[in-house]
């Protein structure tokens, strides 16, 4: 059986158990067998049929349900339930533990928390309830922490000092002994590591172990949200030692191993302000018409070795972090900015993928190895987005969009043409075979010196980007398929089909905006998603439906399990062209090597591990990079509180409703208590608040006018007034 079925088959007897307790704890008094099970579920054919009966077999052989009459199963009776479960704090203080065996989340009154914070792994004991009422418990025991530390202001007493989490989940302060202050002075902000918590104590004890610094400062807030996700600002010292003593000279005796590509043509395309170029593109005409086409990696795994601190800081950051106003690197700068960074005019050692590809597009050979090259020149995407637009006729002899005058050739010209007619017909080909085109506006600040936001701009994926992408997918899927297809242990990057019920939900919010998709099968999904993405361009829910989409679908992660990309559409896919600022890369261009060069199969348990690390620190990273944009937009609007801005209402709740301004993308609240001609009462089915008096409604997609009445840099809240909705 191939994993890829595995992986299906388990998803589904997961499916299967948790319908067994859903109908099992509907009616706890009555008892079922397999066909009304069945019945209940809608399992119809014989496969889960079987696989039904065979689960039923086991829960009762590991009582967990019981065989009242023969063949007949109800729910155990029990007066004392345990369950394994992750806390999730709302923001009223109370809680759910999350259960993967329960179908519904248990409720925790915050009375019962039992010290247990956000995130934190926990027994929980699930009290009886009545018919109709959710499930309600008690927190009994704290299995593991999430977070063992915690950013926070010192309020510091003459006796001793405390830390307020800045956090809004963390419900209680940190106690801190005047000797493990650190010099902290009151009101600084500090990382705190989270020690005992005594019984008979109100508070957990604490240690600072990093004055970050006064609060509302730049540099100080944007630490803290490094801090707050456990990420890195900066590397070791010994890290940075080790790195500065490096070889990284270009040696003869390593070229000759090596595909010598010195000579062909080759350039970088990358944003102009980017100071790490890990991929180049090669090009020469062949004597049979076709294409040799180069893509060409930085190899960072030649000089990061196993065993290594180099080695094991990458591991542990497993990403370089893109924040609004800088980048933490996954390496150091020597490596990440000079010796692995594709410069032009400097000879590189590169790991390549060589394609020999016809007029089509469609490739007929291909070649993986270690490669020497020499770029030829460094290109920003406006530069070659002006030669495409112009299909090189009104190229002057010179060019400065970066302030930098050189000379472009036809040959470069002629190159560039071809790479955007192949990408456009490999692209179209994916969009045929039920790819999913998301081409979401990514919101960009012009920063002065001192790193404070002059303006807000947008980023837009031009013909120039759509070329390097292209490119880039099909090394990472022709990697992916080269090693896949001999059946052996490697890296993914996978992306499972989207969850229905949130396609549904999608459903029921675009439809506000009189856009739906058709939930028949993946083609017609993919198919109206792509016509969906397409009809909102240039909308004002362009960002709310983009937005949703994305939530919309299965996050994609690494393993060695390999199930296919469902948004790109391929069948095998992995990282390949990044290894600069993605451990993942590292390993997939280890692996490669060591498969060419005739290398025994390693065990995958050893991958496996590392790959859910990367996937986890990925997310971390997304989540920081999130905030730092949230940081920086409300630090923009500082400076525009007395202005009347046009914004959407992206989001409806209980406590408020969001807008997003449509000129600038900056999300903030109104706080139904704020809104004062009338009682407003929130309506899920509706997306909507109605006035209570008036019936007057303010609902998703509905445009209106705000202004800012409160910008809160240390939690991160920005407040609209309402002024009323645009007629």
């Amino acid at each position: 059986m191939s994993k890829k079925k595995k992986r299906a088959k388990g998803q589904r007897k997961n499916e299967i158990t948790k319908g067994i307790f859903t109908v099992l704890e509907k009616e706890p008094s009555k008892s079922f067998n397999y066909k009304q099970i069945a019945s209940k579920l809608g399992i119809t054919d014989t496969q889960d049929r079987n696989e039904l009966i065979k689960r039923l077999g086991q829960l009762k052989a590991s009582d967990r349900i019981a065989e009242v009459e023969r063949g007949k199963y109800q729910k155990k009776p029990t007066l004392h339930t345990y369950f394994t479960g992750k806390v999730d704090l709302t923001s009223s203080g109370n809680a759910y533990v999350i259960v993967d065996e329960l179908d519904q989340d248990i409720f925790i009154p915050n009375n019962r928390l039992n010290k247990a914070f956000h995130g934190d792994t926990v027994e929980v004991f699930l009290k009886p309830s009545r018919k109709g009422k959710k499930p309600e418990g008690e927190i009994s025991k704290v299995l593991e922490r999430k977070k063992s530390s915690y950013v926070g202001i010192v309020d510091k007493q003459k006796r001793f000092a405390f830390v307020r989490p800045t956090d809004s989940r963390m419900y209680t302060d940190i106690f801190i002994p005047l000797e493990k202050l650190k010099k902290a002075e009151d009101g600084d902000k500090v990382l705190v590591n989270l020690g005992d918590w005594p019984d008979d104590a109100e508070s957990p004890y604490g240690e600072i172990v990093e004055v970050l610094g006064k609060p509302g400062e730049h540099n100080t807030e944007i630490h803290a949200i490094l801090a707050e996700y456990g990420l890195p600002y900066g590397f070791p010292y010994e890290v940075e030692q080790f790195a500065k003593t490096l070889d990284t000279s270009i040696k003869a005796s390593e070229i000759a191993k090596r595909r010598d590509m010195r000579e062909v043509l080759t350039f970088t395309i990358d944003p102009k302000d980017a100071k790490d170029f890990d991929d180049a593109l090669s090009f020469q005409k062949m004597e049979n018409g076709h294409y040799e086409i180069g893509i060409h990696i930085a190899d960072v795994s030649h000089y990061v070795e196993l065993g290594t601190v180099l080695e094991d800081e990458a591991y542990e950051r497993a990403t370089s972090v893109y924040l609004v106003d800088r980048v933490v690197p996954m390496l150091p700068e020597v490596l990440s900015n000079l010796a692995c960074s594709l410069r032009p005019n400097e000879e590189k050692y590169t790991f390549s993928a060589v394609f020999e590809m016809d007029e089509k597009g469609k490739v007929v050979d291909q070649w993986f190895g270690r490669t020497v090259i020499n770029s030829n020149e460094r290109f920003a995407y406006e530069e070659a987005q002006h030669i495409i637009e112009t299909g090189g006729s009104q190229i002057p002899e010179e060019i400065s969009i970066r302030g930098n005058v050189y000379s472009v050739s036809d040959e470069i010209v002629d190159a560039i043409l071809t790479f955007d007619r192949l990408a456009k017909i490999m692209r179209k080909a994916r969009m045929d075979a039920g790819a999913i085109s998301f081409d979401k506006i990514e919101v960009k600040f012009n920063l002065s010196e001192n790193g404070e936001p002059e303006s807000v701009y947008f980023k837009e994926a031009k013909d120039a980007n759509k070329l390097i992408e292209e490119f880039m997918l099909l090394a990472n899927r022709k990697v992916a398929e080269f090693i896949g297809k001999q059946k052996k242990t490697f890296v993914y990057r996978v992306h499972d089909k989207p969850d229905e019920e949130k396609l549904m939900a999608l459903n029921g919010v675009i439809s506000r905006f009189g856009h739906s998709i058709n939930l028949k099968d993946r083609k017609s999904i993919n198919k109206s998603l792509n016509q969906l993405l397409e009809d909102v361009k240039g909308k004002k829910e362009q960002n709310l439906v983009d937005t949703l989409a994305i939530r919309s679908m299965s996050k994609a992660i690494y393993t060695t399990e390999n199930i296919g990309h469902y948004g790109l559409g391929f069948d095998y896919y992995t990282h390949f062209t990044s290894p600069i600022r993605r451990y993942p890369d590292v390993m997939v261009h280890r692996l490669l090597q060591h498969y060419l060069d005739g290398g025994q199969q390693p065990k995958a348990v050893i991958y496996e591990e590392k790959c859910k690390h990367s996937s986890d620190m990925e997310l971390l990273a997304a989540n920081a990079e999130r905030d730092s944009v949230k940081y920086m937009q409300i630090k923009f609007m500082q400076d525009h509180k007395d202005q009347e801005f046009l914004g959407v209402i992206s989001g409806v709740t209980e406590w408020g409703i969001y807008v997003e301004i449509i000129e600038n993308k900056c999300e903030g609240m109104v706080r139904i208590r704020d809104i004062r001609d009338d009682y407003y009462i929130f309506d899920e089915r509706q997306y909507a608040i109605i006035g209570e008096r008036t019936k007057r409604m303010y609902q998703l997609g509905d445009e209106v006018y705000v202004m800012v009445k409160d910008t809160d840099l240390l939690k991160r809240h920005l407040d609209f007034s309402l002024i009323g909705k645009r007629e």
